[in-house]
């Protein structure tokens, strides 16, 4: 059975463990809305790129 030779050092421990984080969400603010929207996604109010593309009409 493998057993480790020596203890993994923190800072080895810590090295292999740096690209382990939370990105943050790659937001934009759209001027036509006033409002942050994720870039290449819908504004919450149905506009992209300048046009309205989701009506906020329920369909029932």
């Amino acid at each position: 059975m493998a057993v480790p030779k020596r203890k993994t050092s923190k800072q080895r421990k810590r090295q292999r463990r740096g690209h382990i984080k939370l990105d943050t969400p790659n937001m934009q603010f759209d001027v036509a809305n006033g409002e942050y929207r994720l870039s290449h996604h819908v504004s919450p109010s149905g506009m992209y790129k300048g046009e309205k593309v989701i009506d906020d009409k329920k369909e029932a």
